[in-house]
């Protein structure tokens, strides 16, 4: 099937259109796996597979020390010159290994610990133990998608991302069928193993051209730069995770645990249309800002990029809005209260996704200090409004701290870039 024209000749509408396709058939079943977790667990249920999402959020960050926008960026940037790429994967296979190791490490011996935090009991001890075994596979996983997407491989991830998530549910509803919640969570466990197995049916024979196995050692070449990234992935993924796990609490403390798991629903639905961007950002983004160095073109490729997606994401977020009833009904029955977050949730993530356009330009260009920076205030930010606005809101003051945080995230973010290049033409002047 021939592609019209106009997306033909733009890469971004390429990505998009594609990765639509995905994301919609993702959207259904997650919508039929969502509502079989509803039915069977309800809102409590509901809010503690949240939190086990959050600790695997967790370990696919610490498990690869967080290196994969590493990754992203240097396979861009010397995806022909086989050399570098050789220095570049035999640092990234040493810090797999400690992060796995470590992370596995904990994971095991600290079981009953975050089983007692999590669930109020040691009945689930024994399901963190069996993750902690996971874990290398996690970083694996991890590291071959940076592979994907620094090739900008569109249409291959675009297979890894349907197969593996058809494959995934259907495990999960296997588990669902039991109604034993043991079982869920371990099946949302060894999503990253299944991905894994995807990505070498599907990707194997890439990879192989681009990492030399035999030739891969125990290197520390850039150790420094992929050591930046993991700190950047540490304060983006790691405490984002951390503080949505303590927010859960929070609001089970505060208020209850069904009002937990309204939140916890909302989140879920807006992660599934997120990924929508996600994709494009580091399939498309981060190479290409990689290679872009004055102001004038940054801002005719972000305008490109705003022009692009903003309008499709923007349709889409309204026709959820309007059908958030029905989604509800169909999806989420008797979760009234999720009805009122809608709004806050939508219209906060449509200010983050142009925030997040322009702040890829902090990974794209390694910009550590700022990108740690704004990802802190935007974090504290989150935290110290959810705990204000709880005292007056409920838990729809939780999505209102959502959407006022990244307002000002939106605001810094532009103006830490704008300043960026200020300095960099100064410097070019000078020379």
């Amino acid at each position: 099937m021939k592609l019209p024209g106009i997306i033909k000749n733009n890469i971004v509408l390429k990505i998009t259109s594609l990765n639509a396709i995905v994301i919609a058939i993702r959207l259904v079943i997650s919508g039929f796996t969502q509502w079989l977790l509803a039915i069977t667990f309800g809102e409590a249920g509901i809010a503690r597979i949240g939190q086990v999402r959050n600790i695997m959020g967790m370990l696919t960050s610490i498990s690869s020390l967080g290196i994969f926008n590493g990754i992203v960026k240097y396979v861009a940037e010397h995806k022909n010159n086989k050399p570098e790429l050789n220095k570049l994967f035999s640092t990234a296979t040493v810090f797999i290994i400690i992060g796995s190791l470590v992370s596995g490490v904990v994971l095991f011996f600290c079981a009953g610990y975050f089983s007692k935090i999590l669930f109020k009991s040691n009945e689930f001890t024994y399901v963190f133990k069996v993750i902690a075994f996971i874990v290398p596979f996690v970083a694996l996983n991890r590291a071959l998608y940076g592979i994907v997407n620094g090739l900008s491989e569109y249409k291959n991830y675009a297979r890894i991302e349907l197969i593996s998530y058809l494959l995934s549910a259907m495990l999960l509803v296997l588990a669902l069928y039991k109604a034993n919640l043991k079982a869920a969570i371990l099946a949302i466990a060894v999503v990253p193993v299944i991905q894994l197995g995807v990505i070498i049916i599907v990707f194997g024979k890439v990879v192989k051209r681009y990492v030399d196995f035999k030739k891969l050692k125990f290197s520390l070449d850039y150790r420094n730069s992929l050591l930046a990234f993991t700190l950047m992935s540490f304060v983006s993924t790691f405490l984002l995770n951390y503080i949505e796990l303590n927010i859960i609490s929070l609001i089970e403390n505060k208020i209850n645990i069904n009002e937990a798991g309204y939140w916890t629903a909302v989140s879920f639905i807006s992660k599934n249309y997120m990924v929508f961007a996600s994709g494009l950002f580091t399939l498309y983004v981060i190479p290409r800002f990689a290679n872009i160095y004055t102001k004038e073109a940054f801002k005719r490729e972000v305008f490109n990029i705003y022009k692009t997606i903003l309008p499709i994401f923007g349709l889409g977020m309204i026709m959820v809005y309007l059908l958030r009833y029905v989604i509800i009904d169909v999806i989420y029955p008797d979760f009234k209260g999720m009805e009122p977050l809608f709004k806050w949730q939508l219209l906060g993530d449509f200010v983050r996704l142009c925030s997040l356009i322009i702040a890829h330009q902090f990974l794209a260009k390694r910009m550590v200090k700022s990108f740690v920076i704004t990802e802190i205030i935007s974090l504290v930010l989150f935290y110290v409004l959810t705990v204000l606005f709880l005292n007056y809101f409920n838990t729809e003051g939780v999505v209102i701290a959502h959407l006022v945080r990244n307002i000002i995230y939106f605001i810094i973010v532009s103006a830490v870039v704008v300043n960026y290049f200020k300095k960099n033409r100064k410097v070019s002047k000078e020379e």
